[in-house]
């Protein structure tokens, strides 16, 4: 039950936007410009995968699941690919540009000051560019709000995952502005 009183028909991140939408509409307008925008060398299913991982670093059920079935969709794979990657990224057949941009996103995950130079140097040895490190930390950083505003206020999340698999197309075609809460 959430600690305080947020329409208890909606999980997640969905009660607190309902709540206050006012603080809804910038925060869903940053989530689309930092996962949506099609003005990104990393393709959305990247950016969907750090906002997964860094929540699953986090421990929020609710934004890696929705997220990570998002991620799905994009990155045409199942949920066993996705969780084998938030269990370890290294192991599994990913770019090196990503698993670099992964490692960046994990140190923000910890804290800013936790990102390297030679992480950085790194990425860059991958092809990374600074537009792809830049919006790598900014995921990093903006989900760790994200997901410190899902789990702050105790909201509710559906513990059935195929629920935010069968969803993530719905999400990915409607993106985070403008779409109806309460669907």
């Amino acid at each position: 039950m959430a600690y305080i009183d947020l329409p208890k028909e909606l999980p997640g991140i969905r009660g607190p936007m309902a709540f206050r939408p006012e603080t809804a509409k910038p925060l869903n307008e940053l989530a689309e410009v930092l996962l949506r925008d099609d003005n990104n060398t990393l393709t959305r299913g990247e950016r969907e995968l750090i906002a997964t991982y860094v929540s699953s670093l986090n421990d929020c059920f609710f934004c890696q699941n929705a997220h990570g079935g998002i991620a799905q969709h994009y990155l045409q794979c199942d949920m066993q690919f996705i969780d084998a990657i938030k269990k370890d990224y290294t192991a599994m057949p990913i770019s090196d540009k990503l698993k670099s941009l992964l490692s960046i996103a994990a140190s923000v995950q910890k804290g800013g000051k936790y990102v390297t130079a030679e992480q950085i140097e790194n990425a860059k040895t991958e092809g990374a560019t600074d537009k792809e490190i830049h919006d790598t930390v900014l995921i990093a950083a903006a989900f760790c709000m994200f997901n410190r505003y899902v789990d702050g206020l105790g909201t509710w999340a559906p513990q059935d995952r195929e629920i935010y698999v069968q969803r993530g197309p719905r999400r990915a075609e409607e993106g985070y502005i403008d779409f109806d809460l309460y669907k």
